[in-house]
C-alpha cells in the first residue's frame, strides 16, 4: 500500500499510509518561491535512504511551466493535481533539463495528456541510447521562451553533472534555475558522478556565474535552495574532489 503526502504553504493532505519493511512514500512538498514561482520536491527510496529532487513550476496567464519531473515511481498525476487544485491551472508545457531519471521521468505521461514537452538534442540522444523517456520539441541552442507573460531562456554552459544539463534564467525575477548541475549549500560532496565530466564542471559553472549576474535565488536539483551562495560551494566541492 502506498501512502501520499502533500505539503502545501503548511496544509498536509495524508491519504493512507502502512507497508511492511521499508517504506518510501508518494511524498510531495510545494514550497514558495516568490510570486508565482514555486518548487516542488519529491523523494525515492535507495536503500535505506531518503533522496529528495527538486523541480520548479511557474503560474502564469496562459497555464503553469514545470521544469523537470519527479522520480520515476513518483505518480505523476498527483503533481498536476496539486498545481491545479492550488492554482486553478493546468501545466501547459514541461522542459527537462538533463536526461536523468528525476528530470525526465514524467515526460511521456505529460505527452499523454497534450502538455508540450520540451529538451534539447543531446538529452534526447542520450535518453534514445538509455531508453528513458523523450520530449515531443526538441531544442538545438540556447532558447528563448514567451508563455503568459513570463519571459525565461535555457543556457548549455558545457558540461558537468552530465554531458547535457542546461540551466534556465528568467531575467526580470533574477531567478536561476540550475538543476542537478548546482549542488546544494548543505551538500558535503558531488555525490553520484557516474556521468560528470569533473574537469569541465568548473569551466561550467564560471560560465554561468558570467552569463547570469547577481541571481536573487538559485534552484538547486536536491535538497536545501535557500542559499545564493550555491555556485561558489559547487565550485569547492569541486576542488575538493580534485
Amino acid at each position: 500500500m502506498r501512502k501520499y503526502i502533500l505539503l502545501i504553504s503548511c496544509l498536509v493532505i495524508i491519504n493512507t499510509t502502512f507497508s511492511f519493511g521499508q517504506t518510501v512514500v508518494n511524498e510531495l512538498k510545494i514550497s514558495p518561491i516568490s510570486n508565482n514561482f514555486y518548487v516542488y520536491t519529491s523523494y525515492k527510496m535507495f536503500g535505506t535512504k531518503k533522496q529528495d529532487a527538486n523541480g520548479m513550476y511557474v503560474v502564469t496567464q496562459a497555464g503553469v511551466i514545470l521544469f523537470d519531473s519527479p522520480w520515476d515511481d513518483f505518480p505523476y498525476q498527483l503533481l498536476l493535481d496539486s498545481i491545479e487544485l492550488k492554482h486553478h491551472k493546468k501545466v501547459v508545457l514541461a522542459l527537462a533539463t538533463h536526461s536523468h531519471e528525476d528530470r525526465t521521468s514524467g515526460l511521456d505521461f505529460y505527452k499523454q495528456h497534450g502538455i508540450k514537452t520540451y529538451t534539447t538534442k543531446l538529452t534526447d540522444a542520450i535518453s534514445i541510447k538509455n531508453e528513458r523517456p523523450r520530449a515531443e520539441f526538441l531544442m538545438d541552442k540556447d532558447t528563448v521562451f514567451n508563455i503568459g507573460g513570463f519571459k525565461f531562456e535555457t543556457f548549455y554552459g558545457g558540461e558537468g553533472h552530465t554531458k547535457d544539463n542546461i540551466v534556465v534564467w528568467f531575467d526580470k525575477q533574477k531567478i536561476l534555475y540550475g538543476g542537478c548541475l548546482v549542488k546544494s549549500i548543505d551538500a558535503k560532496d558531488l555525490e553520484y558522478v557516474g556521468e560528470a565530466n569533473l574537469q569541465e564542471w568548473p569551466k561550467t559553472i564560471k560560465r554561468v556565474q558570467e552569463k547570469f549576474k547577481k541571481p536573487k535565488c538559485i534552484i538547486t536539483g536536491h535538497h536545501d535552495w535557500s542559499n545564493t551562495e550555491v555556485l561558489n560551494h559547487t565550485l569547492q566541492l569541486l576542488e575538493e574532489n580534485k
